[in-house]
This record gives C-alpha cells, structure tokens and sequence, in this order.
C-alpha cells in the first residue's frame, strides 16, 4: 500500500462527494423554509384579507 500523492484522488473524490451532499442538504433546507413562507402567506391572507403583495410591501404600493 502506497501513500503520499496517489491517493490524493481518493481524498479529492471524498471532499467532493462531502461537499455535494452538503450543498443537497442545504437546497432541501431551503425548499422547505421557501413553502412554510408561501404556506403562512397564504393563511394570512385569508385571515386578513390582504393580498401577499400587500403584506410584503405594507400596503406602500398600491395595496390594501
């Protein structure tokens, strides 16, 4: 068993492999975080009764 550069491929394909499921880990952090906003927008507005442009810009733009 060899050491020293020919296994730094090896190391190589593991921080990729590591970093690729991290970046996947945290995309499905964001979907969800991105749906629970959508979801609470919309039972605000069917609470309130204003829109989620209205919500988001505090009625500056033309909303209710």
């Amino acid at each position: 068993m060899t050491s020293g550069s020919g296994d730094s491929w090896y190391q190589d394909v593991a921080a990729a492999q590591i970093q690729s499921e991290r970046r996947q880990g945290a995309e499905r952090l964001n979907g969800r975080v991105a749906m629970l906003g959508f979801v609470i927008g919309l039972l605000t507005e069917a609470i309130t009764g204003q829109g989620i442009v209205s919500q988001v810009t505090f009625g500056f733009f033309g909303g209710n």
